[in-house]
């Protein structure tokens, strides 16, 4: 299955993030506006500097190269443009659905609050959309709160879940997974849970299957990557985490770039995605951060495609399976299913 053709199959997108998807060329317009002095000058440089920099494979420097772009992301009228932008960015790579997820704590630098930075990315997401539909395509795109690991838990980033707050519907626990437990958050996350707001979390990423255990005992309905559960596994077979992952059928957030970038594989033919995908695992694939990994979700699907030789039915099987695992509404998924074919 060629670029071509990934081009042209419906998509669906569960795992990317806001802060790790602007253009080049805004990243230059806002920094200008802002008298921010950047890495490199131009477009093109600014994204050979983005992918350079993430293609360490550290996941440390990876995170660092955030510091950029939410450092531009913190008044309304550039979150709701960069919202915007990825919903039109999405509807031009042929997908029908997308959550993105981002972390309001970390977007309050300019005054704003976290409900007023959730309401300015929504209301991005609705021109986006509105946008989309002028030039005949179709797209929903919806929320993800991320409570960060190595920060305290922003009560009032619960509260907006809780209390369902437009477009939202989920919650992530994102942020440097090595050596930050879920603890902390067991009392929030039973409150979401409780609100009928539905659980993702980073594990199995930048930890092992003591992470993924984790996450799924504290009400993780799909995992953000989830790749490393291929080290619960021995001459025997798979281990108990691995097994309860396969029988309840986890979705994980595949993001194979950006996992060759942080050190789980060195190619994507390489990926664990060649052992979990036969094996029975629930896969879905994204981009992670299209501007750090310098791809789309075409490209990823194309790259898997090539490295396990699926034809379009396999990689369409992938769309059904995220679409069945998304947090969004039943009448949004009334709407899309008949747009995988």
């Amino acid at each position: 299955m060629d670029l071509v053709d990934a081009m042209n199959l419906p998509k669906v997108v569960l795992h990317d993030h806001l802060d790790g998807g602007l253009r080049p060329a805004t990243v230059v317009e806002l920094a200008a506006q802002r008298g921010r002095v950047l890495p490199a000058h131009t477009p093109k440089d600014l994204a050979d500097w983005f992918f350079e920099s993430a293609n360490s494979g550290s996941l440390v420097r990876y995170l660092d190269t955030f510091v950029e772009t939410v450092s531009l992301m913190q008044d309304a009228d550039s979150l709701r443009r960069i919202a915007r932008e990825f919903v039109v960015d999405m509807a031009a790579d042929g997908v029908i659905y997308a959550e993105t997820r981002w972390a309001p704590q970390q977007h309050l630098a300019g005054g704003l609050t976290a409900a007023a930075a959730t309401e300015a990315v929504q209301a991005g997401l609705v021109e986006g959309m509105e946008s989309a539909s002028r030039s005949g395509k179709t797209i929903i795109v919806r929320q993800i709160l991320c409570l960060m690991r190595h920060l305290d838990v922003p009560e009032d980033v619960v509260d907006l879940a809780v209390n369902h707050a437009p477009g939202v519907v989920g919650v992530d626990i994102a942020g440097p997974e090595d050596g930050f437990p879920l603890a902390p958050f067991s009392e929030s996350l039973a409150r979401i849970q409780a609100a009928g707001i539905h659980v993702t979390a980073h594990a199995g990423e930048a930890a092992g299957p003591e992470s993924i255990l984790d996450a799924l005992n504290h009400g993780a309905e799909r995992l953000g990557h989830g790749v490393r559960i291929i080290e619960d596994r021995d001459d025997t077979g798979w281990g108990p985490t691995a097994q309860r992952v396969l029988s309840d059928h986890v979705p994980l957030e595949v993001c194979p770039t950006s996992n060759t970038q942080t050190g789980i594989c060195r190619t994507v033919a390489e990926h664990p995605l060649s052992t979990l995908w036969p094996a029975g695992f629930n896969i879905t694939v994204s981009c992670d951060n299209r501007l750090m990994s310098r791809t789309t979700t075409s490209r990823e699907i194309s790259l898997v495609s090539q490295a396990l030789n699926w034809g379009r039915n396999d990689a369409l099987t992938i769309q059904r399976n995220a679409l069945q695992a998304a947090f969004c509404s039943r009448e949004d998924k009334r709407t899309l299913i008949p747009l995988l074919v």
